[in-house]
């Protein structure tokens, strides 16, 4: 004997958001939105696509796939796994769900900023650590977080 779910009668009941939990049997934020296990499981491939990019030359407004700018590298890391991210820092800053240092995992995005604006971005390895472009003459490496005037940022 299979189970019927009258759904309208749980929307009455248990609001729309809790009957679409029940009827679906996941959590569901809203639409687009993702809850953070899948950020998770993004971010933590995006990471490793950054990784994997280690010794690829720095050049100013490059966005791979073998040149890369800091938020060139974080951009191309995330569209590679299918999340969508504007082209400098400050918007992807802007862009993402901003976490405190004890909530940062990794896949992170760390963002360096002077006052209120963001200058540098990169990707939250662990440890202190992140995966980034850092400047002209040098190559995408991990790097310890060398400044407390940093930001975190989870992609949605």
């Amino acid at each position: 004997m299979s189970a019927q779910v009258h759904v309208p009668s749980l929307l009455a009941r248990a609001g729309t958001a809790s009957a679409l939990t029940l009827a679906l049997g996941t959590t569901m934020l809203a639409p687009g939105i993702v809850n953070d296990a899948e950020a998770a499981t993004h971010s933590t491939k995006a990471l490793s696509i950054a990784a994997s990019k280690k010794g690829s030359p720095y050049k100013y407004g490059a966005a791979g796939p073998r040149r890369f700018d800091c938020s060139g590298l974080t951009m191309y890391s995330f569209k590679r796994v299918g999340k969508k991210l504007p082209r400098t820092a400050q918007q992807q800053y802007n862009k993402t769900r901003h976490i405190t240092s004890s909530q940062r995992k990794r896949g992170d995005l760390v963002f360096f900023h002077s006052g209120r604006s963001v200058y540098h971005v990169g990707i939250y390895a662990g440890g202190g650590r992140i995966w980034h472009s850092p400047k002209s003459g040098s190559v995408v490496r991990l790097e310890r977080i060398w400044s407390r005037s940093v930001w975190y940022g989870r992609v949605r």
